[in-house]
């Protein structure tokens, strides 16, 4: 497939009419999908319980929602420009992976883990010290030079710096790694969005071993691996953390 953003109905019928190509054409393969590191779907609903749409997101303003587990925090956001599918990305163990891009008419909205591949900082109810940042910002790049970038995902703890709009790829800082890639799905027809699944290098595990005491007081659950299930709610940072902008 090319990565282009499809409805469910489309990618059946995708499916079904380039099935036949890729038997005859191995190399076709190559142009699948990631693989999902976890494929569970949910809907994305807005605060008030409705289906979101891509007309609900802002440019430039930060959304949080939890998948694929309802401890685990993403954020969506819509960029305002292209965000095209991107090869060669490289996760902690070395493995490659590509990136889908994003989805919409403009490719602009793109969602990732909102969990910090070098210290898993995340956003909390408390605060969130990773947030997207719209306007230009100043970070010191992977070669320990200064640069001033706009649209980046920074991380307040020690300088890592992502760039949604190519897979979150890191720019600077200590980040061994991407952020995790939630694969967005559309219905063209409709609008409306939703998760199917992760991508990327994931780090729940770690993240519930690090934080797993702190998670169950913050979400007031005993299970923190629990699956968001149909649906999950996405919400403006700033309604969700008391202070999402801490340097």
């Amino acid at each position: 497939m090319s990565g282009d953003p499809v409805s469910r109905r489309g990618f059946l019928k995708l499916c079904a009419s380039t099935g036949a190509l890729v038997a005859g054409s191995p190399a076709l393969l190559a142009r699948t999908p990631p693989e999902r590191s976890h494929s569970t779907p949910a809907r994305l609903v807005h605060s008030s319980g409705r289906p979101l749409r891509l007309d609900d997101l802002e440019v430039g303003e930060n959304y949080v929602f939890h998948y694929p587990y309802v401890t685990t925090p993403c954020f969506i956001l819509n960029l305002g420009k292209p965000a095209l599918p991107r090869d060669g990305l490289e996760m902690d163990d070395g493995r490659k992976y590509s990136w889908r891009g994003g989805v919409g008419p403009q490719r602009s909205v793109v969602a990732f883990s909102a969990i910090c591949a070098h210290r898993m900082s995340y956003p909390t109810p408390t605060v969130s010290f990773i947030n997207y940042r719209h306007e230009p910002t100043a970070y010191t790049t992977r070669e320990l030079k200064m640069a001033r970038r706009e649209q980046v995902i920074y991380c307040c703890s020690e300088g890592s710096v992502y760039d949604p709009a190519e897979g979150c790829r890191v720019l600077g800082g200590p980040a061994p790694q991407p952020l995790a890639a939630v694969d967005l799905g559309l219905d063209e027809d409709t609008g409306e969005l939703r998760a199917l699944g992760m991508y990327g290098g994931d780090m729940f595990e770690r993240f519930f071993e690090k934080f797993g005491f702190q998670l169950a007081l913050q979400s007031e659950i005993s299970d923190i691996r629990a699956p968001v299930g149909e649906a999950t709610q996405v919400v403006r940072l700033s309604d969700y953390s008391s202070n999402s902008n801490v340097c």
